[in-house]
């Protein structure tokens, strides 16, 4: 397969695998971060929360049972093998979870709206492709690599599950795999959650779409040529490489990252037209959309500086244990926490 379609087309079409699980996942199950933090914190329901949970669990289960098994080298993954930037995570990720209430969406959401037809949600991910690229190699690169220089090579691999083995001596897989199902249980301990067949299914999906991802991308890895990264699904430089791809296609190749943004828009297409929910929305309030143009710029730079989005960090980099994973989902929680207070009760103190 390798030699008759190159490493750069097998790896998109296992990027577009887990991306169409993943598009699947937002229209058909609701899968969606800013939906579980809003309605976390305004509408007493943890029940989309706890989806992101179970997600997670499952993702870390699963990646580490296929390394007990060789089918995964999460220490290739640069989630592991450089060292973690506390302040540049934090900061990053505080201002991408800011931008994500602004713009109403994060990337993924974004491109799964799209999928079902809102024309809003192209501008949202035009946007944050741009400026992700511009903070990553374009102008304002300069800026980001002053203020956060890039993070040396890690001497050893920096995730919870490869530290407890260094101290323990327990093998890391059965850390991850205890970890993992540790996850699970948490986000099942609720009975509202356990009674949602649906949210419970699509989390599982979500996982899966991770781990597909490690599984795919270690294998090329290991039988390809060209030196294809073991990475998994995030939602930040990748748009920014679809959108160059898109123009330039002659003289680039197709990588995961493209195949998986590709596959998030065809997922939640079919899943809206499953649904009968698709049909064509435009903006009608500039002041709406200059909001969402300047949340979706800062979501592009702040995962820029964050090395991820809440894909990228919150389900990608969480599912290898990743130290920099807690980091990150913690800060765009209280980012999109405090974007949302501004957005719906303002900043003035309450009498």
């Amino acid at each position: 397969m390798l030699d008759a379609w190159g490493d750069g087309t097998v790896a998109a079409l296992g990027g577009a695998f887990g991306g169409i699980l993943l598009g699947l996942a937002a229209r058909l199950g609701r899968f969606c971060t800013l939906g579980a933090i809003e309605d976390y914190a305004f509408g007493r329901s943890d029940v989309r929360l706890r989806m992101w949970v179970l997600a997670i669990g499952t993702a870390v289960f699963g990646t580490f049972a296929c390394l007990a098994f060789g089918l995964v080298t999460p220490t290739s993954s640069f989630y592991l093998n450089q060292n973690v930037a506390p302040i540049a995570t934090i900061l990053g990720s505080l201002v991408f979870g800011y931008g994500m209430a602004m713009a109403g969406n994060c990337g993924f959401g974004a491109l799964a709206r799209l999928g079902g037809g809102d024309l809003r949600s192209f501008v949202i991910v035009v946007v944050m492709g741009m400026a992700a690229y511009a903070t990553i190699s374009g102008p304002v690169a300069w800026l980001r690599v002053a203020a956060f220089p890039p993070p040396a090579p890690a001497l050893e691999p920096q995730g919870i599950a490869h530290f407890t083995n260094g101290f323990t001596g327990l093998p890391v897989w059965v850390v991850g795999t205890a970890i993992g199902l540790g996850l699970i249980a948490l986000a099942l301990s609720s009975a509202s959650m356990r009674s949602d067949k649906r949210a419970m299914f699509w989390s599982a999906v979500v996982g899966m779409a991770v781990i597909s991802a490690w599984v795919s991308t270690s294998w090329i890895a290991a039988n390809g040529f060209d030196g294809t990264p073991v990475v998994s699904h995030t939602f930040s430089a990748p748009i920014g490489e679809t959108m160059l791809y898109g123009m330039t296609a002659s003289g680039q190749t197709l990588s995961f990252g493209i195949g998986s943004v590709a596959g998030v828009w065809l997922g939640a297409f079919i899943g809206s037209l499953i649904k009968g929910h698709f049909r064509w929305e435009a903006c009608e309030d500039p002041r709406e959309l200059r909001r969402q143009i300047f949340g979706a710029a800062m979501m592009g730079a702040g995962a820029a500086v964050a090395l991820g989005c809440s894909i990228g960090q919150g389900l990608s980099a969480f599912s290898l244990l990743a130290f920099s994973a807690p980091l990150a989902f913690a800060s765009m929680f209280i980012g999109a926490r405090i974007g949302l207070r501004h957005l719906i009760e303002g900043f003035v103190p309450a009498e």
